[in-house]
């Protein structure tokens, strides 16, 4: 008698991990494309808390995500388009990665690595404050 309900129960368990199989497959072919990737310092090491902007190349739809704890990022439910990403963490700024090209339901792995200092001045002269 109990050796019948346990299978029961375990043949309910196997169908309803194929349920959420299928329900997670159908939901990210409705997600659209996706950038993954590491923002790195200029030493190479994972960044938390880093800032990622995305933008389709025609500078439109600009969005941004942060790095998680491990200095990772996603970003979802992007359209078929180019797009162009950097990061910014502290004043110090990634070099944009421009012009990647994205298809439906497509992921793609884009490492940033932060250069030391921040770029966006880069080619200015610090003028000294008079004491």
């Amino acid at each position: 008698m109990h050796t019948k309900r346990l299978l029961a129960l375990m043949a309910c368990a196997v169908m309803f991990a194929a349920l959420q199989l299928n329900a997670q497959s159908d939901a990210r072919k409705k997600t659209g494309a996706t950038f993954t990737g590491m923002v790195l310092d200029s030493n190479g090491k994972p960044v938390p808390g880093a800032s990622v902007m995305c933008q389709t190349s025609s500078g439109m739809k600009p969005r941004a995500v942060h790095t998680d704890a491990h200095g990772k990022y996603f970003i979802t439910g992007l359209k078929q388009d180019s797009y162009d990403l950097r990061a910014s963490a502290d004043g110090a700024y990634s070099d944009w990665e421009r012009n990647i090209p994205m298809r439906k339901n497509h992921t793609k792995e884009v490492t940033l690595q932060l250069l030391n200092g921040n770029t966006a001045l880069s080619g200015i002269i610090p003028v000294k404050k008079k004491p």
